[in-house]
């Protein structure tokens, strides 16, 4: 506990990490871990430009594809390669998160917690010309972020974003209505392509009422974009929200969810920092997410379940709890972790980064198939 001491943790931190039996020499590593960043597809020639241009030296990381790491004082955000959309800021055990989904051209992808959206746009650059990407955040403000994002990065056109309460969200991939196309136009509402512009009326009103920034368990969800080719443009309004049945959920659902669960933030030493201004509390919505992602899950499909805390309370717990529930859920090998630089969770199958034993911000992950009894 010596060096632990002369961490620049908060005391009480501290106390958080020794209830939970987390050692707090993991956190040692805190001034070495690199900063991570990935490069659009289509732009690794741009790593020497940027090497010149930053007066820095970087890394490929030859155990997570288009992944680079460099010293964690450089500001990557100055760079012109970060400006003009060419790479973007993830750390590396995120990537790994969206790695163990193994996402391939055309699938119907769900990113129940998307903001801050590095996670969603690696998605987005995954799933490439086909298929469709749905983002889903309860928190207003970080979601318009991610759509400012996704812009940026030109990956918008097969992504749609809501806001809403992911333990909650019904709403199902493009597919499930495929047979609205033959409606003619005329005779119904139907989505035009999006714009950023609202009415003038709408604008007063929302000026006027306020807009909360934190959406509850009972509002409906909110489409804030979709692009040209999301499934949307077209569709007969009344169609978007229509309910789908467990049995059709299990053809038509999803191909891969990505439930990167609120939690303490224990592992991100940038989230730490900030814990005197946050305070810690236990979150008991991360048992509902996974369970609300697995039902919007096809049969077939895959899931992954990951945190950014160390604790075996919002990772293993949350795991023995919701296998119990769901008797289709089995947890199923992450081929790619063997070529990781982490460690073995306390359930076979299951993987944790942490800043000392894998140079990045910690991160528990694990992944689900749904199969039929």
């Amino acid at each position: 506990m010596e060096d632990a001491a002369k961490l620049p943790l908060p005391e009480a931190f501290l106390n958080f990490l020794h209830s939970n039996g987390i050692d707090p020499s993991i956190y040692t590593a805190i001034h070495s871990t690199p900063r991570f960043i990935r490069l659009k597809p289509g732009f690794e020639d741009y790593i020497e430009e940027f090497e010149a241009e930053m007066k820095c030296k970087v890394e490929k990381l030859e155990w997570l594809e288009g992944f680079y790491s460099l010293s964690h004082d450089i500001q990557i955000a100055g760079s012109r390669a970060y400006q003009e959309g060419k790479i973007y800021g993830i750390d590396a055990s995120s990537g790994a998160a969206v790695t163990a989904l193994h996402i391939s051209p055309g699938d119907h992808v769900l990113d129940l917690c998307a903001a801050p959206g590095a996670k969603l746009c690696m998605i987005l650059d995954l799933v490439g010309d086909s298929g469709s990407v749905t983002g889903v955040d309860v928190a207003r403000h970080r979601l318009a972020a991610c759509r400012t994002m996704v812009q940026k990065y030109a990956l918008g056109d097969r992504c749609r974003l809501f806001v809403a309460d992911g333990t909650t969200f019904s709403v199902i991939p493009v597919g499930f209505h495929s047979d609205c196309e033959s409606k003619s136009e005329e005779s119904v509402d139907v989505f035009k392509e999006w714009t950023s512009r609202r009415p003038w009326k709408e604008r007063k009103r929302a000026s006027r009422c306020g807009t909360p920034q934190l959406v509850s368990r009972d509002q409906p969800p909110e489409l804030i974009y979709y692009g040209r080719h999301s499934g949307v443009v077209g569709l007969p309004k009344g169609e978007l929200f229509k309910t789908a049945s467990d049995d059709e959920i299990a053809s038509l659902g999803y191909d891969k969810v990505l439930v990167d669960a609120e939690c303490t933030h224990d592992g991100s030493v940038k989230h730490i920092q900030k814990f005197e201004h946050w305070g810690w509390r236990t979150l008991e919505r991360r048992l509902n997410l996974l369970t609300n992602g697995f039902r919007l899950l096809k049969v077939g499909g895959s899931l992954v379940y990951s945190t950014c805390s160390l604790t075996v309370a919002q990772n293993e717990d949350v795991l023995e709890q919701f296998l119990k529930e769901n008797k289709t859920a089995e947890l199923v090998e992450i081929d790619a972790a063997r070529n990781w630089p982490c460690k073995g969770g306390r359930i076979p199958k299951t993987w944790r980064f942490d800043p000392l034993a894998s140079q990045t911000s910690g991160l528990f992950v694990a992944r689900f198939t749904k199969v039929v009894i």
